[in-house]
């Protein structure tokens, strides 16, 4: 008799269904994995024979053989182990055959049969509902893998309580789906003093998803905004939040299985290697890129960071994704996240103060800044000059809109966009928007078009950045009210493109 489960192997954000299969033959006793196991896998067999000894099972004297199927795709993790033990009880008629093959399990066993948590639970339950099966995993996963409400959930605590549900003794409730998390971070744009350009360029950052760079010295604040800008995002709609929460789910950052609505903030350190950034590694895992899709991406010290990984980001930026390519593995993740970067303008700093600036400058300002290439630099939307703030005016009260003040605009202007989308896949900004779609909706009056022309001549604008001046002046509209482009609005996105520009 050949008993089987199924369960699935991870290719990037897919979860690819696999067949369990396993036999109980005579012949020499035994106990072998096939089907392009990793040492996790392997090693199931050790687990899955204590856990059913300490359940008083013993296994038979005969010949058992589990066969991951298809057996050309690798098999990596140690989610396997339950999957494993369901169709080896099946097989020795513990379990009823016909059950076992409906569902889809996954989970690790400790040696006395506890389920412990394991990464992709998401994926994996839409993968079991995909293919009309219910969907076996630990309790710690089940709240996380019941946001797909076409699947059902079992999350059990062990495989005795696995056990007792297949054999009718104990039935396992299904899984409720974890708490939505919509609490922004606990940070006000108020708090910021000074620095209005800055502040209102965040804004339309925020608004239209546009690619921001600041420079200044040390301690002029451009961490600190930074940090507020996740606070200007409106929360993530429900697609947003699945889509999110797949990749968070394979890098098992989901928090007891809630679903975050806030969008993520990652700020890797400037030794990030390429792999941590982009993805890689074993099993070709997302990266920091992909962690930040439908978030922002911070890179603090940007000239710091390698030329290599700086450079991988340029496609990425275009795209939207990113395709992890290695030896074993080919995987698309999403990645289409606001990049906001800060860098000092020179390596002491202080290259625009002539009583601290050191005797190089300007040299070094034009060294330190050509570690990133122009290329990179040309995907910038708004370059903004964070100066120094006066010790003087730390004590003078607070300036500006508060957040929430400033997060309605920008609400505002993301549901004129949205309208404005309806029906175009995939195109939900107007960072998105391109071709003949961004020149009707972004088509200047003949001020604002005369303004561009000679602006984009006299500053030899690339094509690309030509592009990108459209973008951030219809943002710069939508956060207005207006349903044209005007020259106010071209000027202002040229100024920020412009800046520090000959």
């Amino acid at each position: 008799m050949i008993a089987r489960a199924f369960t699935v192997a991870f290719e990037g954000l897919e979860a690819r269904m696999v067949e369990v299969q396993c036999a109980v033959t005579p012949g020499l006793p035994a106990f072998s994995i096939v089907g392009l196991p990793d040492k996790a896998v392997s090693e199931a067999r050790d687990r899955v024979r204590t856990a059913l000894g300490a359940m008083s099972i013993a296994l038979p004297s005969k010949r058992i053989t589990i066969n991951l199927s298809p057996a050309d795709l690798p098999k990596e993790g140690a989610h396997f182990d339950l999957p494993i033990a369901m169709a080896l009880m099946a097989a020795l008629q513990i379990l009823p055959a016909e059950d076992i093959a409906d569902t889809v399990a996954l989970g690790e066993m400790s040696l006395d049969g506890t389920l412990h948590p394991v990464i992709g639970a998401l994926p994996a339950a839409l993968a079991a509902a995909e293919a009309n099966r219910a969907l076996v995993c630990p309790t710690a996963c089940g709240r996380e893998a019941a946001w797909v409400g076409a699947a059902r959930v079992l999350a059990a605590g062990s495989l005795a309580e696995v056990v007792r549900h297949f054999t009718g003794q104990a039935p396992i409730p299904e899984a409720t789906p974890g708490e939505i998390h919509t609490d922004p971070a606990a940070t006000d744009l108020r708090d910021v003093k000074g620095q209005e350009r800055a502040k209102r360029a965040l804004e339309i950052a925020a608004a239209g998803r546009h690619h921001m760079l600041m420079t200044g010295p040390p301690g002029s604040g451009k961490s600190m905004l930074a940090a507020r800008l996740p606070g200007l995002l409106p929360p993530l709609s429900a697609a947003e939040a699945l889509e999110t929460s797949m990749v968070h789910s394979l890098a098992g950052l989901l928090d007891e299985g809630g679903i975050s609505r806030v969008r993520p903030f990652r700020r890797p350190h400037h030794t990030a290697s390429v792999a941590s950034i982009v993805g890689g590694g074993k099993g070709a895992k997302p990266g920091e890129i992909s962690l930040a899709h439908n978030g922002v991406l911070f890179l603090d010290e940007l000239p710091e960071f390698p030329r290599g990984v700086l450079e991988t980001l340029r496609q990425p930026i275009e795209t939207g994704d990113v395709v992890v390519s290695r030896a074993n593995a080919h995987c698309r993740y999403p990645a289409r996240f606001l990049l906001v970067a800060a860098a000092n303008p020179c390596r002491c700093g202080y290259l625009t103060d002539p009583n601290q600036a050191c005797v190089r400058a300007p040299k070094c300002g034009a060294d330190y800044m050509g570690r990133v290439s122009g290329p990179l630099m040309d995907r910038f939307d708004l370059r903004i000059e964070v100066p120094p703030v006066a010790f003087q005016d730390l004590d003078l009260p607070p300036s500006g809109d508060d957040s929430a003040t400033v997060a309605a605009r920008v609400a505002a202007a993301r549901a004129i966009q949205a309208d404005r989308f309806a029906g175009h896949d995939g195109l939900r900004v107007n960072a998105d928007a391109e071709g003949e779609l961004l020149e009707r909706i972004a088509a200047p009056d003949a001020d604002g078009r005369d303004l561009l022309t000679r602006a984009a001549d006299r500053f030899s604008l690339t094509a690309r950045g030509y592009h990108r001046v459209l973008r951030v002046a219809r943002t710069i509209a939508d956060l207005d009210g207006s349903d044209g482009v005007g020259r106010t609005h071209v000027a202002e996105a040229l100024g920020y493109r412009l800046a520090g520009s000959g």
